[in-house]
């Protein structure tokens, strides 16, 4: 009779800067006509607004008085959207306060080859939970959380069972450690506030190209994780397996190391033919 083991991470879930100086108009942003990057107004106003500023900010970052010409809105209307967008981080400000389009808009790009990721990654999984005799899983970040979108299980025995769809924290975890360690340097280290691994552990996953860890996220459990990248060489996965630690051991990365980042490998090539 075969057991199983579910994550019980305690975070895993059944989420005013001042405006620069100078007014010089960049991109061509100040002289547009307010109706250029205009579209068929939806009938929810508050929407059709927000989006004429993402519309604008595609051009280049802006400030808020380059916004205000560009879109014709109110200097108060402009100032709000614009700070809304920030907060949901579709719009971000830029290392002289400009606004800037965000990064949330590059996760949900990201999100939406979702299913081209699961359909490449069936045969993947299956590949590596049988090379290694270890459940097999691809997750994907979102937001401050890390989500299981395609799994092969361990047919009998223990066993790490992580449903598709399951959330798990970003704070914990191999395939955590992978989808931070190439973020930039901003939001590396915003994922290393409150995370039980260090930036010491960071450098040397970009140093080897994989991530493991032991008891981490959930005791008794242990992981080695490596990097899918996308057709442009950006992260947007990580390949993992995970077992218990008397069959992974203390040191996972010795043992199975080799095979994780070659069906990583093989995942991102499968990305590449698809693009």
């Amino acid at each position: 009779m075969s057991t199983s083991t579910t994550p019980s991470d305690p975070e895993a879930r059944p989420g005013a800067h001042p405006e620069a100086s100078g007014e010089r108009i960049l991109g061509g942003l100040g002289t547009a006509d307010p109706m250029s990057v205009a579209v068929r107004p939806s009938g929810v106003g508050v929407l059709d607004k927000a989006t004429h500023i993402l519309d604008c900010l595609e051009a280049g970052p802006a400030s808020l008085a380059q916004l205000v010409e560009a879109t014709g809105l109110a200097r108060p209307t402009a100032h709000r959207l614009a700070v809304a967008l920030t907060h949901h981080r579709l719009v971000a400000r830029d290392v002289q306060g400009r606004f800037v389009l965000g990064p949330r808009l590059g996760e949900l790009a990201a999100a939406s080859g979702e299913d081209r990721l699961f359909a490449a990654a069936g045969p993947v999984l299956n590949q590596l939970r049988n090379a290694t005799g270890e459940s097999a899983q691809v997750y994907r970040r979102q937001g401050e959380w890390r989500i299981c979108v395609a799994s092969a299980e361990r047919p009998i025995g223990l066993r790490d069972t992580i449903p598709v769809g399951t959330q798990l924290s970003m704070k914990a975890g191999s395939a955590a450690q992978v989808l931070i360690a190439w973020e930039d340097h901003h939001r590396l280290l915003e994922g290393l506030r409150q995370a039980r691994f260090s930036a010491t552990v960071l450098a040397a996953v970009r140093r080897r190209g994989w991530a493991q860890s032991v008891g981490e996220r959930e005791r008794g459990i242990a992981s080695v994780s490596a990097p899918v990248r996308n057709p442009s060489g950006k992260v947007i996965a990580a390949v993992s397996i995970s077992g218990p630690i008397e069959r992974l051991s203390r040191q996972p990365g010795r043992m199975h190391s080799d095979v994780v980042c070659q069906a990583a490998r093989q995942l991102s090539d499968a990305l590449r033919a698809q693009a």
